[in-house]
């Protein structure tokens, strides 16, 4: 029997608290996308990922401290949603 990693999507919006936000954000982006089994859409309100839970979970602890370090203050806003969602789904 073989077993399945159970997968998660997450939508992410980063908020830092400076007049020049796109530079970390676009920084933020750039880290995510050095994940190799990470898949990543970017539109104007947020960034969605899919990947196995532990590695976007994981990822998500290191990016988020590693932002808050280099920028500062930021607010970070996710929503999880159990399951791998199709990123390229449009209506």
């Amino acid at each position: 029997m073989q077993s399945t990693t159970m997968k998660l999507t997450a939508e992410i919006s980063m908020y830092p608290f400076k007049e020049n936000y796109i530079e970390p954000i676009q920084w933020f982006i750039d880290r995510l996308d050095s994940y190799e089994h990470i898949e990543r859409k970017t539109n104007a309100m947020a960034t969605q990922i899919c990947g196995d839970y532990a590695v976007v979970m994981n990822m998500l602890a290191i990016e988020m401290q590693a932002a808050h370090e280099k920028w500062g203050k930021a607010v970070f806003v996710v929503k999880f949603i159990g399951g791998e969602l199709d990123l390229s789904h449009t209506q």
